[in-house]
């Protein structure tokens, strides 16, 4: 591990000589992207320096105490060696996760997608519920939202729901909520009082650029049609709509929040090139998952992520086993309870395989 701080390190110090180079410093692209990398190395370099210099104090305090012949200074020297002993092995695992690889797609913005699942009205119903809860999680975090595509049936029931989360970090937090969530309560249409279980699934895709995803536009094959509103009826009386079918994959997507038809067509255009580029990430994980798995064995999770328990007031995340019995505040978007801790799972689970290899 010093090695790899070692050459992080000797990175840092070539990038600033690169940007002190006058034949670069000319080309400000180029200044730019050496700033942005030098910009992503600068803190765990400046932790790693700390860290030796720690190490060096904690080897003269060693000596110090070796050397001190008298009671009150081998005691003062002693309480040193043990402060400086469990700073450095704090650093030293602050310094492990730094060096964890970073998903390339945190800082990107989300495009976020909620189908009613199992459930009938009462499903759709939820689905509202889950994207009032993103909405709020997004306003909490001064996020941006922009509504790219809903689909309501009436009386609050969402057959589906697409929506855009602009800000600083949004997928690295939003990233988790990808999965089935389950509902347990009694609908209001329940006359006997009897609890309904239903679910929504919800998609978190970090926005592409076109860069990112090679998109042939002759795989894709291009429908229009009028807009419709609550209850299915056509609100346009022109084909604005806009429906993109990726040939080689099945994937469709349909826009038709925008009046223009060109706009539905960038708007579902971005939203395939999100789609393809999550489709080879999830590809390339279940790929490492399966060489994971013959290494340590079966670790097989239920298809649903989170059960939201209304007669108990409780929230339940399945992956960590954690549950808050303050179900209006995660409904009120209050959901930094739960990412934190599959935050830091994942982490753990990367320190983990990091040792495996």
């Amino acid at each position: 591990m010093l090695d790899k701080l070692r050459e992080v390190e000797s990175r840092y110090l070539e990038l600033e000589a690169l940007m002190g180079d006058p034949a670069i410093a000319a080309d400000y692209e180029r200044v730019a992207e050496l700033a942005k990398e030098r910009a992503g190395l600068q803190a765990i370099v400046e932790a790693f320096r700390l860290y030796l210099r720690q190490t060096d104090e904690l080897e003269g305090a060693r000596e110090l105490l070796a050397a001190a012949d008298e009671a009150e200074m081998r005691e003062l020297a002693a309480d040193e060696v043990a402060a400086l002993e469990a700073s450095s092995a704090d650093l030293l695992d602050e310094l492990r996760l730094m060096l964890l690889p970073k998903d390339p797609r945190d800082n990107k913005n989300v495009i976020v997608e909620i189908r009613a699942g199992a459930g009938g009205d009462e499903a759709g119903i939820f689905a509202g519920d889950l994207m009032r809860l993103y909405m709020r999680y997004a306003d909490s975090n001064k996020w941006k939202v922009e509504m790219l595509d809903i689909n309501e049936q009436g009386n609050g029931i969402f057959k589906n729901v697409v929506f855009q989360i602009k800000g600083e970090g949004a997928f690295s937090r939003l990233k988790y909520e990808s999965g089935v969530h389950r509902v347990q309560r009694v609908p209001t249409t329940e006359s006997q009082g009897r609890i309904h279980t239903s679910t929504a699934t919800v998609a978190v895709l970090a926005e592409m650029d076109e860069v990112d995803v090679r998109l042939d536009m002759s795989d894709v094959e291009t429908q229009v049609f009028r807009s419709r509103g609550a209850g299915g009826q056509s609100v346009n009386t022109t084909d604005s709509a806009v429906r993109l079918i990726h040939k080689p994959t099945g994937l469709v997507v349909e826009m038709q929040d925008e009046r223009s038809q060109l706009q539905n067509k960038l708007r579902a255009k971005q939203v395939l090139i999100a789609r393809l580029y999550e489709a080879e990430v999830e590809r390339q994980r279940s790929e490492r998952e399966a060489e994971r798995r013959d290494q340590v064995g079966s670790g097989d999770r239920s298809e649903k992520i989170r059960t939201y328990n209304y007669p108990q007031g409780r929230v339940t995340d399945h992956r960590i086993g954690l549950s808050s019995f303050n179900l209006p505040a995660v409904m009120d978007g209050d959901l930094d309870v739960f990412i934190d801790q599959l935050a830091t799972q994942q982490q753990a689970e990367q320190l983990a395989a990091g040792a495996l290899s």
